[in-house]
Formats: C-alpha cells, structure tokens, sequence
C-alpha cells in the first residue's frame, strides 16, 4: 500500500475511532489493526499519535466548512436564511447515526490543555463558524456581537446534542437564533 492510499486509511479508522471511543482511548496499535496498515507505514505517514490527531482535526475542519458553506447556498437565498440554516445543518448532522458531539469540542476536552496545536486546530474551527455568521449578519448591517451570539447557540447546540444524542438542541438553538436576529434588526 503506497503512503497516499495508507495515509487515508489511516485517517478515515482514526476519524472513526477517536469518534467512537474518544482520543485518548484509542492507541496507535489499534489503529494499525482496524486499517490493516502496518505498524512500519503507519509510522512512516503519521510518526506520532499527536500528528495523526491534528490531521484528522484538520481534514475534519475543511470537510465542515465545505459543507456547511455549500448547505447554506443550496437552501437559502439570503444572509439571515443562511445564518439560520447552519441549525438545520446542525440538526441533520445531530441525527446521523453515531454522532457523539463535535469532535473540536470533545479533543480539546481531552488534550486541549496539555496540546497546544490541538488547542489551536479547536479555537481556528470555532474562529470559522464564528466567521461564518459575521459573514452573513454583516450582509444583514447587524452589530459584530450578534454573530458570537450565534456562534455560542450554535456551539451550545452541539455540546448538549453530543450529550443528549438528541437533535432538539439544534430546532431550539434555531428557534433563539431567528428571536436574536429579529430583535437586532434595524
């Protein structure tokens, strides 16, 4: 297996892993075994676990923001349907079979503290969502702070939905979303 090929394998069992059981349980061993890449090209394409970590956070990063981005020109035509939309893709991320919350918030959870380059991957991730609704309350002539405000229902969604298994919190995030652009309307 050529070190591309072994590279995304290594990366789609990892993704699936750390999701399924959370970074710190899942050695590199049982990485080797689930992807059936040898321990040898294992550690030719991905010399540390912290390594791996940060590549699977950063192909996570673009595969979010790519779909986000996409889902919102697909369903809405204007800024405050687009800001609004990120809680129906929210929701329907929330209800994929397997979801356990969001992988930025649970790494940083767990190694944030002690791994400065994942702490880093995690405030960028979030910096983007963030830049995302500034993107559209800006189009709007709405107040910068609204866009954080959007961002924390947002993230809270995600956080109590990863808990909950429910996909609730993105509808009620929505719901407080639409009442904060109402009320900074101009």
């Amino acid at each position: 297996m050529d070190a591309e090929s072994a590279g995304l394998k290594l990366l789609d069992t990892a993704e699936r892993l750390f999701d399924e059981r959370g970074v710190q349980a899942v050695g590199m061993d049982a990485i080797r075994s689930a992807s059936g890449v040898s321990l040898k090209r294992l550690y030719q394409v991905f010399p540390s676990k912290d390594l791996l970590v940060e590549a699977v956070l950063r192909r996570r990063d673009e595969a979010v923001r790519s779909s986000l981005a996409a889902h919102g020109e697909r369903v809405a035509q204007d800024p405050r349907g687009r800001a609004l939309a990120v809680f129906d893709w929210l929701a329907d991320w929330f209800a994929e079979p397997g979801f356990r919350g969001c992988a930025f918030i649970n790494t940083f959870g767990e190694l944030g503290g002690v791994t400065p380059a994942v702490a880093a991957l995690a405030r960028d991730h979030k910096a983007a969502l963030r830049a995302y609704f500034a993107e559209q309350t800006d189009a709007l002539g709405l107040p910068p702070v609204l866009a954080d405000q959007l961002a924390l229902l947002a993230n809270g969604a995600m956080a109590v939905a990863g808990i909950t298994g429910s996909a609730e919190p993105a509808a009620q995030a929505k719901d407080a979303a639409a009442v904060l652009l109402a009320a900074a309307r101009p």
